[in-house]
This record gives structure tokens, C-alpha cells and sequence, in this order.
């Protein structure tokens, strides 16, 4: 499928379903692609959605240009939704990773755009500066984020041996699973094409400025918009114990659940249960759909 790019807000995506169909936007984090969301796609698709699932800015063909903060990437994507979608249209809401980063944003940003959301790996941002002190493996897990902060050396090193510590981080992520050899290959073009801008996402991460935005637009009321969160039991990114008690941040309607046997890319390794969790969940804050 060809990429489509935005008029306004230079974000390429893949656009499928109806024109007219209700909006889910898929959002996919690091490193990865919106080719992540085809099996997602395919499934709500069938089911009457509208499914665009742009490319991040900061990775080839969006827009690489700065700012790529999470704040101001959630500010952009509100602008792509109001583009796509209309300004008065409620959507739906998907986010993995990043995409779930830059999604809780969204939401608190924004909550009356968005009809419902599914976020997967990462849980509510708050849970996981709370819970992160009992759990210090999470330190470790998280090593590659202070390494992806320092300029120059680390997307050098990302580049050797044609992207192997990017073929390193899935297979300890998702243990087991590997991607079909031309997704990665399509993955890697398009690192190579973006870097060093996917990693400014991280470093971004280095400035108290940046950090007390985030906290300040969290420290509202909780979030109220219906949301699903789904993490893999065996997930080597994120300790799946670090969104525990994560409910009390959400003021509508919170559902959690977990997958054994999956790690942190669940929607590729158990793409039947998170397809039919996702649907159902939107299936049920959805007006009335026309027939698939």
C-alpha cells in the first residue's frame, strides 16, 4: 500500500476502509512501522472503520523536521486528526509504544475528539513514574533510552551490521517471535531514511522543561475517555507490573488485560485476541455502524 501525505501537517499514512467510515487512527512507536497495524487493519476494516495509520513524525515519509518532542507530536498529530477527519469528528484512537506515549497526550490534550482508545505495552504515564521504583529491573529494560540520548553515537551504532540492535531489541521484546524478513527490511529503510530524528523522541526526554509539561498536562483530572489497555506477559521492554493500579488515572470506562505468551509487540504475535479486543471495545462506544 502507498503512502498518502498530508496537505498541512506533512504526515505520510496508509489510508483504509470507507471515506466516510468512522476514524481509527493507528499509532505505532519504536522501531517500527504502520505496517504493524495490517492485521488490526484488516479486522476493523471489516468491520465498518476507517483505519489511518500515519508514519510517526521524525520517520521517512512524514516529516523529519523538529520539533519531536512527545508534547509537540501529540500537537501534531491533533492537527493530522483535525485534517483527516474533520475538526467536530469523534475518532478512535490506537497507540503502541510511542504511539501510546504521544497518544495519552492526545487524549488529556483533547479528550472530547476522541470516542474511545486501545493502548498497548505502555501503560498510563503516571502509573509508570509511580510503580518504577519497585520494579528496578525496569532500569535495565530501559538502558537503550539513556543510549539513544546521546548524539551521533547511537545512531552510528544503530546503523551497524545493517540495523542488528534493532533486530536485537524485537527479539528481546518479543521472545520467539520474529517478523517476516521484508517488514524488517521495510523497517530498516525507513530508520535509515529518518535517523537521527526517530531518536529525538528519547532525548527530548533529557530537558526538566520537557518532563514538567508532560507531568503538568497529566496531573489534570483523570482521563475520561473509555480506554482498553493491553500488555504482553512476556514484554522485555516494560515490566508487565509497572501499569499496576493504573485504573484510578482513568475517569471513564478502563478495561486491562493481559496476554501470556506475548511480548511487546502483542498485536503481531496474538493478532486474533487483540484484534477481537480492540473491535469489541470499540464496538461497544460506537453509533451504530453500516453493514460490513
Amino acid at each position: 500500500m502507498l503512502p498518502v501525505k498530508s496537505t498541512t501537517a506533512g504526515i505520510a499514512y496508509r489510508d483504509s476502509g470507507d471515506v466516510g467510515a468512522p476514524v481509527v487512527f493507528c499509532v505505532h512507536g519504536f522501531p517500527d512501522i504502520p505496517r504493524t497495524w495490517d492485521p488490526l487493519t484488516a479486522t476493523l476494516v471489516g468491520k465498518g472503520y476507517r483505519v489511518v495509520a500515519p508514519w510517526l513524525p521524525g520517520y521517512a515519509p512524514s516529516s523529519l523536521a523538529a520539533p519531536l518532542d512527545p508534547v509537540s507530536v501529540a500537537d501534531r498529530l491533533l492537527a493530522f486528526a483535525d485534517e483527516i477527519a474533520g475538526a467536530d469528528s469523534s475518532i478512535y484512537l490506537v497507540g503502541h509504544d510511542w504511539g501510546a506515549v504521544c497518544g495519552y497526550l492526545m487524549l488529556y490534550k483533547q479528550p472530547e475528539r476522541f470516542r474511545a482508545a486501545a493502548m498497548l505495552a505502555i501503560p498510563h504515564l503516571r502509573a509508570v513514574e509511580e510503580n518504577g521504583p519497585d520494579h528496578p529491573s525496569q532500569l535495565l529494560r530501559s538502558s537503550y533510552m539513556a543510549f539513544f540520548q546521546v548524539p551521533f553515537v547511537s545512531e552510528r551504532a544503530l546503523r551497524v551490521r545493517s540495523f542488528a540492535m534493532v533486530e536485537k531489541l524485537w527479539q528481546i521484546w518479543s521472545p520467539g517471535f520474529e517478523p517476516e524478513i521484508d517488514y524488517m527490511d521495510e523497517l530498516k529503510t525507513c530508520l535509515s531514511e529518518s535517523l537521527p530524528a526517530p531518536l529525538l523522541y528519547y532525548r527530548a526526554l533529557r530537558s526538566p522543561k520537557q518532563i514538567r509539561s508532560m507531568r503538568a498536562l497529566l496531573a489534570d483530572d483523570p482521563m475520561n475517555v473509555p480506554t482498553l489497555y493491553l500488555h504482553g506477559e512476556r514484554d522485555g521492554c516494560m515490566v508487565p507490573a509497572i501499569g499496576k493500579g493504573q485504573a484510578k488515572y482513568f475517569g471513564s470506562m478502563f478495561e486491562e488485560v493481559h496476554l501470556a505468551e506475548a511480548g511487546h509487540f502483542l498485536h503481531l504475535e496474538r493478532p486474533v485476541e487483540v484484534n477481537t479486543a480492540v473491535a469489541d471495545w470499540f464496538g461497544t462506544h460506537s453509533p451504530s455502524l453500516p453493514p460490513a
